[in-house]
């Protein structure tokens, strides 16, 4: 089988997409005979390039974080861009990958909607959506906080390598939890009552000098 993969992240190669994508594609090359490239959005400025690459593939998965409740602005511009090929017949197959930092697989499951969507108006064959929560800071974690996160990743590639399918179970069981149970929720408002809660994402804002514009409204202003 011959898979086109793009990663969508701005965070390009020093992304946890990228991490997730890597063990993907390890189980998926475990096949005889199964090859792949993968292109990164964020670096490709040639949009024709990109069309071109989309229209001649196979087997396409699009990969890319979830930014509050849908995709980066470089995700969206290069669906956009693909906007003449739903005129055409037969075109590849297409899965979903979708990361994020929230812990419920709930928040994903809407730009899930979407792309299944999206799937029918390129005329591609539909093959399922990976969607997996409480993915922020994976880079950074030990082996042991993501060994079973990783083993999943190349387990559903090693699966697709030989069916060409996302196996429902692999997915059913990487998405947990689905929803936070009522003593997650109760630990999440005591930490957002002591500002535990954004203790990363302050550092991230700092790090980026955008701490002083967190309460920004552009739209608005």
């Amino acid at each position: 089988m011959k898979l086109t993969v793009f990663n969508g992240s701005p965070r390009g190669k020093r992304s946890n997409t990228t991490i997730l994508l890597e063990h993907f594609l390890k189980g998926f090359i475990e096949t005889e005979g199964n090859i792949y490239k993968l292109k990164y959005i964020v670096n490709n400025k040639n949009e024709k390039k990109l069309i071109e690459i989309f229209k001649d593939a196979n087997n396409i998965i699009l990969a890319f974080p979830l930014y509050t409740d849908c995709m980066p602005g470089i995700v969206k511009s290069f669906i956009d861009s693909l906007k003449p090929l739903c005129k055409n017949k037969d075109n590849s197959s297409i899965g979903f990958i979708v990361q994020s930092g929230f812990p419920e697989a709930y928040h994903s499951r809407f730009v899930e909607r979407y792309l299944e969507k999206l799937a029918k108006r390129l005329n591609c064959q539909y093959i399922g959506c990976i969607v997996k929560g409480g993915i922020e800071g994976t880079r950074m974690m030990p082996p042991f906080m993501t060994k079973k996160i990783f083993n999943s990743f190349y387990e559903l590639g090693k699966a697709y390598g030989k069916s060409g399918k996302f196996d429902q179970t692999l997915l059913d069981r990487l998405a947990k939890p689905e929803h936070l149970s009522a003593l997650m929720r109760l630990f999440y408002n005591f930490g957002r009552l002591f500002g535990m809660v954004n203790v990363y994402w302050d550092k991230q804002l700092k790090d980026n000098d955008a701490f002083e514009k967190r309460f920004d409204k552009p739209y608005i202003q």
